[in-house]
């Protein structure tokens, strides 16, 4: 069986929705145990069905808007986060999954489970939809906004196996976000990166990528530091929504405007949906030792089941050891 750690006292919808997510992950999928980590008479509130699914008592929660995640950490290890986190760390889980603040999440990670030994750098990778119906991996997303050359080409070996392994690519391409899609342009970060990247003989390097291209990339990972690639993330929702609000607004005008937004309703719920990060899960948190899985903070109980669902696939193809593997064979 693999087993789950759920911090089920973080994010806006605790604990109901992360309760709801474990007991539909568990109908629908027979090899994983869930324990969640939280306020026993909160969980129990919600929880119908204990099948394959435990509770495990915690003290407080680390809040969304924490100033000092490290400190919070550090000073409540009895949290459901921390709890969570160190689970994995000594072996009574094989995942944790949290919907909890992100640095926080990440600064509990880096304190109580600790990096790979082969990697330098974490780096936070959700994956975005793209406008052939797939998703394309987004690195880092807020991990560092700093970062030196060949940290961001272990990332890239993280993610091409992570495509690879999850997302049955059997080639995963990388592009690097750029200016320009010619060689020199952008920062020396970036022509840095370009070199080490073009150079490579493991990576299937695609060349500089534009952010105008993101929907529709001409490679399945898209790199940058962690500052880049977090805007271009931020910037997509927020466009998302606003053509969105637009479009309904357009629609709303007139009487034909109105009977074309009535015939279109089926449609533009299909669009919301591929744009929801809920339809996809998580961003997986890459170089670290154990795997760590960050939900949406508005995750609804769908987007935890996805969330849960990644974190068993990612256990179940081993994709860590293989990370490390390829890494230490690069360095070797």
């Amino acid at each position: 069986m693999i087993k789950i750690a759920v911090d089920a006292m973080g994010g806006d919808y605790a604990p109901q929705q992360q309760v709801k997510g474990a007991m539909e992950a568990i109908k629908r999928i027979d090899d994983i145990e869930v324990t969640l980590y939280g306020d026993p008479e909160k969980i129990q509130q919600f929880l119908s069905d204990d099948t394959r699914i435990k509770v495990v008592e915690s003290e407080g929660t680390i809040a969304m808007g924490e100033k000092d995640p490290i400190r919070a950490i550090r000073s409540n290890r009895k949290s459901s986060m921390a709890m969570a986190i160190l689970s994995v760390r000594d072996g009574s889980n094989d995942a944790v999954v949290s919907s909890g603040a992100t640095q926080a999440l990440i600064a509990g990670a880096h304190i109580l489970l600790g990096r790979m030994k082969s990697m330098k750098r974490t780096a936070i990778a959700p994956l975005i939809p793209n406008v052939k119906g797939d998703n394309t991996i987004l690195l880092d997303c807020g991990a560092n906004l700093e970062i030196k050359p060949e940290f961001m080409v272990q990332q890239a070996h993280f993610a091409s196996v992570y495509a690879k392994e999850i997302m049955e690519i059997p080639n995963p391409s990388v592009g690097l976000l750029n200016i320009g899609t010619e060689e020199g342009k952008g920062r020396e970060l970036d022509r840095e990166v370009y070199t080490l990247l073009q150079n490579n003989e493991v990576i299937n390097f695609a060349g500089n990528v534009e952010p105008k291209v993101v929907l529709d990339p001409p490679c399945d990972i898209l790199i940058s530091d962690g500052f880049t690639a977090n805007i271009v993330m931020k910037t997509l929702e927020g466009t998302a929504k606003g053509v969105g609000s637009m479009l309904k607004q357009e629609l709303s005008r007139g009487i034909f405007g109105k009977l074309g937004l009535l015939f279109s309703v089926r449609n533009l719920k299909r669009l919301k949906n591929r744009l929801a990060a809920e339809e996809i899960g998580g961003a997986m948190i890459y170089g670290l030792k154990g795997v760590v899985i960050k939900a949406q903070g508005a995750s609804k109980s769908h987007g935890f089941f996805n969330a849960i669902n990644q974190a068993a696939r990612v256990v179940r193809k081993d994709v860590i050891r293989k990370v490390s593997d390829v890494i230490e064979k690069e360095e070797g």
